[in-house]
């Protein structure tokens, strides 16, 4: 430069030479004008390739991305414009120089002055300036090499990469700074060149090693000949540094073959053109390749499940955790969760399909059996006759099984909202709480505990619980497991059981006192008739004897009561008109009613049918309604009124007995039937009148109810079964009173009786009452004598007592009357009659055996002599 200034300012020199150097000028511009023509033509290829690569590569991806980067491609057109523009305008700079030059070398005559000088050299700087700025500016590589290796050019990227200064670079040689990073030592190039000097244009990727260090890099390049008329003299080489990305896809690629999750990429054809080695191994496949083998279609065979997944990824992005069932090798269904999307090319068309597969098949074996289990577990606790709570740490129910409803009235979602403990009864509440704190502390791991709850009614309910503790997944207690067994019934039960062990003990007690009591009570009821009957009493004597013998008609009363309470006989049940038996109840009643003032309303219904029963214990039970009537009208008013009505409903005949009286208070309805509970005043009844009436019933099928009336008084009704009807015209059986005897002492006397007593009064009653009507008494007070006396002499009549050896020490009665038959001559056999202090009996036999039951009168000795002595003539036992 600085001779090209001096030639131009030195006017003395020849013009031949001056012509020289404007020529050398000139052809220096021509040579740069066509560098730069060169230069700017492989520029803006390189953009054009550079815009035409980035969008194929990138739209696909942008046509992808949720956000719309569409305008992408348009901004890389503008700035491809503004380039344009820049590059235009250093077009007219060189334009610039060019003209100056050419002034120069039009004006030989007049060489150029300093200040043309200075111009052309300033236009020169400034366009070298600005491409040197423009090739910095790129963030790729770009060289100008030539053929033998030697950098001509580089810009600012290479120079950093390399670590060197522009000096350091320019004429020397590329192989100084890098080397293949395949290690071939240029082998690869040298072996390309020919084939780049055919075609003049290359692009690849390019695995270089930078010298003094051991880092791979990865360049993707594009190779253009630079050439001088038709000659190639270089490489212009644009390089991108694609390492990062080679590490990427090389990270995606060993993620892509290490998922455990299926990985497919398909075509809109149903074609597989892709998928990882765990897909494979999913669907029991040996190979990618052998799965790749097979069509979609193939692995997912349901025809509408692949329309609707198409359908949902063609609208929608992304499709996530939609559940697919796909086909084995071997067969088996695959049930999958598949997350899958959607590629599509410029036009909005689908290009490919690509997604990502969870083997759920187990996860869903586990569900279904989680859920028999599940469904076992429940169907087990509703089935389940006990109650379950779990109380949480804080006291709250978690839990409440569908047993609640039946037991305490509640819903579950009604009982987890109340308190722990809320409803239990305030004398068991501290002990539930307690027990309930020592769960939580662990101080116990099984416990049990009876407390009484209130229901929803406001019942009380007896609940036999059991608690455990129920564990964390850390085994820590976080609650508390509650079974509780509803046993009130059960505990009624066992109280009643209790009552009736203690009433069977008590029944025993009082059979033995009864009996004991038979004895003297039958002396004092013969003994006080024996006197009654005496002639030459005063009036006072007869009035105290007839007390007398009136009280021991009452005890003998209380007495018979509780035999029949404690051991009730065995009825015998025949066909009875309910009619016939009330008529008769009534007459037995009758002089009581009358003079206490009580009307009885009674309108018998003769087409009713019979029942199936026994006279006797069914005339007790009426009578004992009727009785407690007169009684509860007696409190009340002195006049009162009973109604008896007789109807039939269903199968069964009622009875219904009602006064006008005092009534039954309700607190005393569930309990009337107890023994020994009495409403009447204190003397007034023993309380087991209607405990026996309620057996008696019991014992003949029915049932009895009480109820008490709005208007006063109360109604008991009694219900008894229908006999069927063929037996319901049976004859009916009544129990008509014993009447007292006729003096037809013909019959009596003169004959032999034979008294058989452990008990002294009863012989002695008997022996001076059957003497008084002309009978001839022998009296025995064991077994021994009497046999003593069969062998002596012949008797009628036995009299003998059935607990003759309550010690157990001798033979009983009925083997004595046994003995007796034995030793007793021919005919004159003596008719036996038994007397005892228990109940009667029937022998469930064909014999007919008499018995006496004690107490007894002596009017009741001589009615059962006369009948039995009616039978055998006196000249017979002669």
């Amino acid at each position: 430069m600085s001779q090209l200034q001096k030639s131009a300012s030195d006017p003395s020199k020849p013009s031949s030479p001056g012509a020289g150097g404007r020529t050398a000028v000139s052809d220096r511009l021509e040579q740069f004008e066509r560098r730069q023509s060169e230069l700017w033509r492989l520029t803006f290829f390189l953009l054009l390739v550079l815009a035409v690569v980035f969008a194929l590569v990138s739209w696909d991806t942008i046509r992808s991305l949720t956000h719309r980067y569409e305008a992408l491609p348009i901004g890389l057109v503008v700035l491809v414009v503004l380039f344009g523009l820049y590059a235009w305008k250093r077009t007219q700079e060189i334009s610039e120089l060019r003209g100056l030059v050419r002034g120069i070398e039009q004006r030989d005559s007049v060489p150029p002055n300093e200040k043309q000088l200075d111009q052309l050299f300033d236009v020169i700087s400034r366009s070298q300036q600005g491409y040197r700025d423009l090739i910095d500016s790129f963030d790729d590589i770009l060289l100008a090499v030539s053929l033998d290796g030697q950098i001509r050019a580089a810009n600012r990227s290479f120079a950093d990469l390399v670590g060197a200064t522009f000096p350091q670079i320019i004429g020397h040689p590329l192989s100084e700074f890098v080397q293949e990073g395949t290690g071939d030592d240029g082998e690869l190039a040298k072996r390309a060149m020919p084939r780049f000097l055919e075609r003049r244009v290359w692009n690849g990727i390019v695995q270089i090693r930078l010298k003094g260090r051991n880092s791979i890099n990865y360049f993707d390049c594009v190779a253009h000949a630079m050439l001088r008329g038709d000659e190639v003299h270089g490489i212009t080489v644009l390089a991108r540094d694609i390492t990062a990305l080679r590490k990427n896809e090389a990270r995606f690629t060993e993620l892509f073959e290490s998922l455990h999750e299926g990985i497919y990429i398909a075509t809109p054809d149903d074609r597989l053109i892709d998928a990882n080695p765990a897909l494979a191994r999913m669907l029991g496949y040996d190979s990618k390749e052998e799965l790749l083998s097979r069509t979609f279609a193939d692995l997912l065979p349901d025809a509408e499940q692949r329309r609707a997944l198409r359908e949902q990824v063609d609208n929608q992005a992304v499709v996530q955790g939609r559940e697919i069932t796909l086909t084995r090798k071997d067969g088996q269904p695959l049930v999958c969760l598949n997350t899958a999307g959607a590629v599509r090319d410029t036009s909005g068309r689908v290009v490919r399909y690509h997604g990502a597969l969870m083997d759920i098949t187990e996860r869903r074996e586990m569900e279904r059996r989680l859920y028999q289990q599940q469904e076992f577990a429940r169907r087990l606790i509703d089935s389940f006759p006990d109650l379950i709570f779990v109380v949480d740490s804080t006291g709250h129910y978690t839990f409440v099984s569908p047993r609640v409803k039946d037991i305490l009235g509640y819903e579950p979602e009604e009982m987890q909202n109340l308190e722990f403990g809320g409803r239990t009864h305030m004398e068991d509440r501290p002990a539930l709480l307690s027990l309930f704190g020592e769960m939580l502390a662990g101080r116990q791991t099984f416990a049990s505990l009876e407390v009484r709850v209130r229901n929803k009614q406001g019942e009380w309910r007896r609940l036999r619980c059991h608690f455990s503790p129920l564990f964390s997944e850390s085994g820590k207690i976080d609650g508390v497991v509650i079974s509780g067994r509803d046993v009130t019934e059960l505990k009624r039960l066992e109280e009643q059981l209790i009552q009736a062990e203690k009433l069977a003990a008590m029944g025993q007690m009082l059979a033995g006192v009864a009996h004991e009591l038979n004895n003297p009570l039958t002396a004092i009821l013969g003994v006080t008739e024996l006197l009654r009957d005496s002639e030459g009493l005063q009036d006072n004597t007869k009035r105290q004897l007839e007390l007398t013998h009136r009280q021991a008609r009452r005890a003998a009363r209380i007495v018979q009561n509780l035999l029949e309470f404690s051991r009730p006989a065995a009825p015998q049940k025949k066909p009875i008109d309910v009619n016939t038996i009330i008529e008769r109840t009534l007459q037995l009643q009758d002089h009581s009613l009358r003079r206490n003032n009580v009307q009885v309303d009674f309108q018998p219904q003769p087409d009713l049918p019979a029942v199936i029963g026994d006279a006797n214990q069914l005339i007790q039970v009426f009578l004992n309604l009727i009785s407690n009537a007169e009684h509860a009208i007696r409190e009340v008013r002195e006049t009162g009124r009973i109604q008896i009505r007789i109807g039939r409903i269903g199968a069964h005949i009622s009875v219904t007995v009602q006064d006008d009286g005092v009534g039954v208070a309700q607190e005393a309805l569930p309990k009337l039937f107890d023994p020994f509970y009495t409403t009447k005043r204190p003397g007034g009844g023993t309380g087991l009148g209607l405990s026996i009436c309620m057996s008696i019933v019991r014992e003949h099928g029915g049932s009895v109810d009480v109820e008490t009336l709005p208007a006063g008084g109360s109604a008991f009704t009694v219900y008894l079964p229908a006999a069927p009807d063929e037996v319901s015209g049976a004859p009916v059986d009544g129990a008509a009173p014993a009447a007292e005897p006729t003096p037809a002492a013909d019959i009596l006397k003169g004959r032999s009786i034979l008294v058989l007593d452990d008990e002294e009064s009863i012989r002695m009653l008997l022996e001076e009452g059957l003497s008084a009507y002309g009978m001839r008494v022998d009296c025995a007070a064991n077994s021994r004598e009497a046999l003593e006396l069969i062998r002596n002499g012949a008797y009628d009549v036995a009299l003998c007592d059935v607990n003759l050896s309550p010690g157990g020490q001798g033979p009983s009665g009925r083997e004595t009357a046994q003995q007796i038959a034995a030793y007793s001559r021919g005919a004159a056999k003596p008719e036996v009659i038994f007397m005892t202090g228990d109940l009667v009996e029937d022998n469930g036999g064909g014999d007919h055996i008499r018995q006496l039951q004690k107490p007894f009168r002596i009017s009741d000795v001589l009615v059962v002599l006369r009948e039995v002595l009616a039978a055998r003539p006196v000249e017979k036992l002669r």
